[in-house]
């Protein structure tokens, strides 16, 4: 056997460990990885190697490095964010732009906000995260960038707590691509590019979703929501279907900190 081979097949041995650990919650999100010097006590290889490992699980998007004499590498648990990263490398290897996520959305998003609304604990696992968010978005309103980060947070929660979990990995990643493009959009615009009269129309209709959230009206929020897609994609404007900003994405994705080797 080849001596790279070799190298590459114990980094996938160790990666998959950690990886375990990860999922399974051994190792919490934010948590930072033992140095190097007890990675290789726990798993006997080569500092070549467990660089190896480190790669594949940054890679991964399950781990960041960070450089410095006060780095090493902090855990990320999986995330639909990771998801929509290697979701947009695919779509992008297919020629497909950023409209075609803006449709998917309007098909998955209102089916994730009528479960919202069917949930029967909904009062307190879903009610409360929207008014906080809708509230927040009242008072920012004057600021274009962060108004729409924080109406964002709201499509991405409609996704999120909708309590079933594949359509919340799969939604959510069709959300951060969306998020990504919307919120680049939003910081290059001028902010007489989005009315204020616009956005406090765009706040009256979240306002309408909590409402019919909180009331239990699966079949009407699911009627609004995707109406309010439709009217709302208009702005950070599809047409031509642009490509995805892997790039911003990524930014998105990742926490503060520059990527490094352990040392």
């Amino acid at each position: 056997m080849e001596p790279r081979v070799r190298v590459h097949r114990l980094a996938e041995q160790v990666a998959d460990r950690i990886r375990a650990q990860i999922i399974s919650g051994g190792l919490a999100d934010g948590d930072p990885l033992p140095k190097s010097e007890e990675l290789i006590r726990r798993y006997p290889v080569s500092l070549p190697t467990l660089r190896e490992a480190m790669r594949i699980l940054e890679a991964e998007g399950l781990i960041t490095v960070r450089r410095g004499r006060l780095g090493g590498a902090v855990v990320h648990r999986p995330s639909p964010a990771n998801l929509g990263y290697n979701l947009g490398l695919v779509l992008a290897a297919q020629r497909s732009g950023i409209g075609d996520v803006a449709v998917a959305l309007r098909h998955v998003e209102p089916a994730c906000a009528a479960l919202c609304a069917a949930r029967a604990d909904r009062a307190r696992t879903v009610v409360p995260r929207l008014r906080e968010l809708h509230e927040e978005y009242l008072a920012r309103i004057g600021d274009l960038p962060a108004v729409v980060g924080v109406s964002r947070r709201f499509h991405e929660a409609l996704v999120g707590l909708c309590g079933n979990p594949p359509l919340i990995v799969l939604a959510g990643a069709l959300e951060a691509l969306w998020s990504s493009h919307e919120e680049g959009w939003a910081s290059r615009t001028e902010p007489r590019g989005v009315p204020l009269s616009q956005r406090k129309e765009a706040g009256a209709v979240h306002g309408k979703i909590l409402d019919l959230i909180e009331a239990g009206e699966s079949e009407a929020v699911h009627r609004l929501v995707a109406s309010h897609l439709a009217a709302a994609q208009r702005n950070p404007e599809p047409s031509g279907s642009p490509a995805i900003d892997l790039t911003l994405l990524r930014e998105l994705m990742q926490p503060p900190g520059e990527a490094a080797d352990p040392h």
